[in-house]
C-alpha cells in the first residue's frame, strides 16, 4: 500500500514551494488564455480550439503556446 502524504505532512518549505507553482501556474494559464482569445485567428498558429484544450494541460500547455503558439511576424 502506497503510503500518502498529506499536506500538514510537507515542510514549511516543501508547502511554500507548491504554493508557489501552483501560483505560477495560474498566471501562467491565465495569461495564455487571454492572449489566446484576443489575438486573431491569423496569428495564431494552429486551431485555437486546439490551443485552448493544450492550456488545460499543466503546465507544458500554456508554455507550449505562449513559446510556439503565437506568431510574431
Amino acid at each position: 500500500m502506497v503510503n500518502k502524504r498529506g499536506w500538514a505532512d510537507l515542510t514549511s518549505t516543501q508547502q511554500k514551494a507548491a504554493t508557489v507553482a501552483g501560483l505560477v501556474e495560474v498566471v501562467l494559464t491565465t495569461i495564455a488564455m487571454r492572449d489566446l482569445a484576443r489575438r486573431p485567428r491569423a496569428q495564431v498558429r494552429g486551431p485555437k480550439l486546439l490551443w485552448t484544450a493544450a492550456c488545460v494541460v499543466q503546465p507544458i500547455g500554456p508554455i507550449a503556446y505562449l513559446l510556439l503558439g503565437r506568431r510574431t511576424d
